[in-house]
């Protein structure tokens, strides 16, 4: 262990450290109960009589660290089929920054929503640090990047108004003890937008031959836009791949594993953890649907299309007045700063200004395989240089494809992507909190780990 990584410990993080991994899979059980809180459970009835504790600072700031870049990441890939010897793409990833879960082309499509009882936040995504001593795992470093990390949104913790969290707010019993005071909650987002992008053109690398039909199993399994590509033998006419098949092209997968990170990590604290069905996702987010109950919640940027007629046979749409059962949510805006934005219109004049977009901060000047001194912190001596001279970019035929196929969804659909969401929220959110210890051995058997039992010694510096 390094001297930058002793310094400015205490007992709390000495012993997350120290907690094996496999320890904390194999004892995690899900702690609903937070401190202060009460439940009616018949004869197993609960009145706390402590105080709600919310998370220290420091306790979050380990959390938040657990959702942003950890690191830079290794373009392990080969450069060149080995039946022919012909590039093949090798610079799919859309970010080198690495995170502490992986996802489809390091797409990193996940963002995270921290609630708490001073107010709600939207915690931005951090690059690494630069300096390897700044990016020890300490208190001062872990508290420094938490709060660089969060926007505050709202002064106050968000919820239903007026207390009514009956269906379609909450589900069934989590009403009582999901969101409380003292509690802090994480709730990802995830765009699905630019890895849509990105994916697509990703899949249009494949080998002549080899490159599928994108067709529309919303439109009579028609072509996507790609008659032409067919016609001139870029795409394989017998190689048919729907839309619908495609879906989210897996970009979801990386907040799934993000929060089962942060439920382990917060488990090896000694903290309860839950992740559990969230508020309602289109009430969170300001559906328009639901603001004239609930308010704008969050505020999220809504997009609605237009209404067709081919809508009730596409979507079941059966009328113009009802146009809005497809809205879709394409951004998140503070104070005029863009904090998500959604690589599609509103946000873009075209879906070809969208996918140059996504080309331009990949390849353009700025971009991520521009930028020669970020490889060389990733490879050794010159080989950083030689990736980027070696490893081949998308084709022009590859770029123009995608974006017929993009403009074809968005004029059909009057949404992008139109199969699946554009801002996926999983319906999940996590719940940490300081556990009612009395209640877990009040009636359990091994309800609570050593380290449920030694939280606020280690964490407090209070005795148990």
């Amino acid at each position: 262990m390094t001297d930058q990584m002793t310094q400015h410990r205490h007992l709390g993080l000495d012993a997350l450290l120290d907690r094996p991994l496999l320890a904390s899979i194999w004892r995690r059980r899900t702690h609903r109960v937070s401190r202060g809180s009460s439940l009616s459970a018949g004869s197993m009835s609960w009145t706390s009589t402590e105080p709600c504790t919310p998370l220290t600072d420091l306790e979050e700031a380990i959390l938040i660290s657990l959702t942003g870049c950890t690191g830079l990441t290794m373009p392990d890939r080969p450069f060149a089929d080995p039946r022919d010897h012909k590039p093949i793409m090798a610079k799919p990833n859309l970010h080198m920054e690495g995170r502490a879960a992986g996802s489809p082309d390091n797409a990193q499509g996940t963002h995270f929503f921290l609630i708490n009882n001073t107010g709600t936040y939207f915690l931005r995504r951090l690059p690494p640090p630069t300096d390897p001593a700044a990016s020890a795992f300490n208190a001062d470093t872990l508290l420094a990047r938490a709060a660089e990390a969060k926007v505050k949104l709202l002064d106050h913790r968000i919820d239903v108004p007026d207390g009514n969290r009956d269906f379609p707010a909450y589900l069934d019993s989590n009403r009582f003890l999901s969101n409380l005071p003292g509690t802090t909650v994480l709730f990802p987002v995830v765009d699905l937008s630019r890895q849509y992008i990105n994916g697509m053109m990703y899949l249009l690398t494949q080998p002549d031959g080899a490159r599928p039909t994108i067709v529309d199993d919303r439109n009579f399994y028609r072509p996507a836009g790609v008659r032409k590509w067919v016609q001139s033998g870029f795409l394989n006419k017998d190689i048919k791949l729907p839309l619908g098949t495609l879906w989210a092209m897996r970009t979801q997968v990386e907040a799934d594993l993000l929060l089962q990170n942060l439920v382990l990590t917060a488990d090896a604290m000694g903290l309860g953890a839950w992740i559990h069905a969230s508020l309602a996702p289109p009430i969170i987010l300001g559906d328009p649907k639901f603001r004239a109950s609930y308010g704008p919640m969050l505020g999220f940027d809504w997009s609605v299309p237009r209404w067709k007629p081919a809508d009730l046979l596409r979507w079941q749409v059966p009328l113009p007045r009802f146009a809005n059962l497809r809205a879709t949510a394409v951004g998140l805006r503070h104070n005029g700063e863009h904090l998500i934005k959604a690589m599609c219109p509103p946000n873009y004049a075209t879906m070809s200004d969208a996918v140059d977009s996504v080309v331009a901060d990949k390849f353009g000047p700025n971009g991520t395989y521009s930028d020669k001194g970020l490889f060389d912190r990733i490879y050794r001596g010159e080989f950083g240089a030689q990736y980027l001279r070696q490893a081949s970019n998308y084709s022009a035929d590859v770029i123009a494809c995608t974006r017929d196929i993009c403009t074809y969804i968005y004029e059909t659909h009057g949404r992008f992507p139109a199969h699946c969401d554009t801002i996926h929220v999983p319906g999940v959110w996590l719940q940490v909190h300081h556990v009612e210890n009395a209640y877990y051995e009040r009636f359990f058997r091994n309800g609570l780990t050593e380290t449920h039992e030694t939280h606020d010694e280690h964490w407090h510096h209070r005795a148990t």
